[in-house]
C-alpha cells in the first residue's frame, strides 16, 4: 500500500523515532538485580538486553518484554583483547558489545535512549562512561550503581 508520508523517506534521511529505546546491561553478579529491572520495563518496551557470564552454563531463563533482544555474552568461549591469546576479562566482552551497539544504534545521537547498567564495578563504570561521555547521554539517563560514577 502506497503511504504519502513515506514517499519522501529515503536511505539518506533519517528516520526520527521518538519512542524510548531501553538498553540493559549486567553480568552474572547482577542477575537478581538484571531481572528486576526488566520486570519493571513496561510490556512494550523496545530496546537490547546484555548479560556477561563466566560459562555457559550460567545462562538461565531471563523475563523481559518481547521486544527486547537478549544476548548472552559467554566469557570462556570469547577472547580478549584482539590480537592476542588472552582470555575475555570480566566486563569486557558486554563493554564491547555495548559500544558496538551504541555506534550502530545511536549513530546520530542518543535521543530518547534509557540504559541499566548493573554488575561488577569495572562493567558499569567502563559501560556507563561510554555512554556519558562517548555517546552523549545525559547521566540521568543512565541508572548505574552509585559507586561507578
Amino acid at each position: 500500500m502506497y503511504r504519502p508520508d513515506h514517499a519522501a523517506h529515503t536511505a539518506s534521511t533519517a528516520h526520527n523515532d521518538d519512542r524510548v529505546q531501553f538498553l540493559v546491561v549486567g553480568d552474572e553478579t547482577s542477575l537478581t538485580e538484571l531481572e528486576a529491572e526488566l520486570a519493571l520495563l513496561p510490556l512494550c518496551a523496545r530496546g537490547r538486553v546484555f548479560v556477561e557470564v563466566g560459562e555457559p552454563s550460567e545462562i538461565v531463563a531471563l523475563a523481559a518484554p518481547i521486544r527486547m533482544t537478549v544476548t548472552w555474552l559467554v566469557r570462556s568461549v570469547r577472547s580478549g583483547r584482539p590480537g592476542t591469546a588472552e582470555r575475555c576479562a570480566p566486563g569486557e566482552a558486554a563493554t564491547r558489545a555495548v559500544q558496538a551497539w551504541a555506534a550502530e544504534m545511536l549513530c546520530e545521537g542518543p535521543g530518547n535512549t534509557r540504559a541499566v547498567v548493573t554488575g561488577s564495578w569495572a562493567l558499569t563504570t567502563e559501560v556507563g562512561e561510554h555512554l556519558v561521555e562517548v555517546v552523549g547521554m545525559a547521566p540521568d539517563a543512565v541508572s548505574r550503581p552509585s559507586g561507578s560514577r
